[in-house]
């Protein structure tokens, strides 16, 4: 046992140093804060606390009560909500679980959802026939543009029309550019559907004022609590108060039991820390940096889906170099550059060997990156994927990824 236990301690130390030396540009990924880290290595994690602050189903909850209240009220601030209109629930363990809450809550297994089509870069979560929810709803979708790949909302209305949802799913997993919610609103209102705004990847980028707020266009919010809002991987609905005992009996007892008090905590000190100047600075940083990294790899030959980026996040089309998104993003992990391969609209592969490679910016801004190192990061991406074949290439570019990444500590 002690050797098992040893095994995985330095299999934390070896994940921890890989972080620390490698590129992480995965978009979904971030670095949470040691204060954050810290909240979530906590006797917290002992507690059973099935049930809701005042209405547990276990003694011994005071201090529970207190630190979930406290992550209630930090996720309305965040957005600058009054909670006399808004609700918050801190228990969901994922954006998915959270995503499934709201459905189930609001919805009967079968109704008609509308929402962004996974290849256009929609969820899992948003009607995909391999998920839960494709499999519980009845889900149409809306794509982007053939010739600009982005969102063309007129379409969406038409379809809106046409098919006559219960609810519009809106927000994106590989989408580059800004979400009009207000204009989803309108599409909703004219339909009589409800309106729910998966905002798991772009919640920083919001609360930094670089993203338009869906706030008070969606009737309910979902986001995780990683990516750019840099919290512990875990997620929150916030909805208009008239739907609040929905959500909250959809979350407990419907889908989970006891929640991960430790996690909760952890939320509201990244909720804390979002409050902050710096958080905000960081998140405008965040889509410069992104900016300056698509036009970077324009300049250095590459070609990208919408020709730019609004966000966090680029994506990159694979098929003018003639090599596959997953073998691309694996030559890139060579040389310690982690990004994912990812199907881009309209792709002729499969999901599981798709065109394109999703690339992002908020790991490397929280490292204090900016503007010159992305111009220096896209130069070897565009070297790399240029020379599939040259492995000396990718050895010596990964002693420079090395060099880089030394003088941006983390942790």
């Amino acid at each position: 046992m002690a050797s098992e236990n040893q095994r995985i301690f330095s299999l934390i130390k070896q994940e921890t140093d890989r972080q620390r030396r490698g590129l992480v540009m995965i978009p979904s990924e971030n670095y949470a804060s040691a204060a954050v880290l810290g909240a979530m290595g906590t006797p917290l994690s002992n507690k059973y606390s099935e049930g809701y602050p005042g209405r547990r189903y276990y003694t011994g909850n005071e201090t529970i009560d207190e630190i979930e209240n406290i992550a209630k009220s930090l996720a309305l601030k965040i957005f600058t909500l009054d909670g006399q209109k808004w609700h918050a629930n801190v228990q969901p363990h994922s954006g998915s679980s959270a995503n499934l809450a709201v459905y189930l809550g609001l919805l009967k297994p079968g109704d008609k959802i509308l929402a962004m089509d996974l290849g256009a870069g929609g969820h899992l979560t948003h009607g995909s026939p391999v998920n839960f929810s494709g499999k519980l709803f009845d889900f149409s979708y809306y794509g982007v543009d053939p010739k600009t790949c982005r969102l063309n909302y007129a379409e969406i209305n038409r379809i809106a029309k046409r098919e006559k949802p219960r609810m519009i799913v809106c927000g994106a997993t590989a989408y580059t550019q800004k979400i009009d919610f207000q204009k989803f609103y309108q599409i909703a209102k004219e339909v009589g559907a409800l309106l729910l705004a998966d905002i798991a990847h772009i919640a920083g980028l919001i609360i930094g004022g670089v993203h338009p707020s869906p706030f008070p266009w969606a009737d309910i919010v979902t986001t995780t609590t990683h990516k750019t809002l840099r919290g512990p991987r875990s997620a929150i609905i916030i909805c208009k108060q008239e739907l609040a005992k929905a959500i909250d009996r959809a979350v407990f007892p419907g889908l989970q039991g006891g929640p991960l008090e430790n996690v909760i905590a952890a939320k509201a000190v990244c909720f804390a820390e979002a409050l902050t100047g710096k958080f905000k600075k960081d998140q405008k940083q965040t889509v410069k940096n992104a900016q300056a990294l698509a036009e970077a790899m324009k300049s250095n030959g590459l070609k990208l889906v919408a020709d730019s980026t609004q966000n966090h996040l680029v994506l990159l089309d694979c098929q003018p170099l003639k090599i596959s998104g997953r073998d691309g993003a694996n030559l890139l992990a060579e040389a310690l550059i982690y990004t994912n391969a990812n199907l881009i609209p309209f792709d002729p592969a499969t999901p599981l060997n798709p065109s394109g490679i999703r690339l992002g910016t908020p790991a490397l801004t929280t490292r204090g990156m900016r503007e010159k190192e992305m111009r220096l990061i896209a130069s070897w991406i565009a070297a790399i994927l240029e020379r599939p074949t040259d492995s000396n290439l990718r050895k010596k570019i990964k002693k420079e990824v090395l060099k880089l990444t030394k003088n941006f500590p983390i942790y």
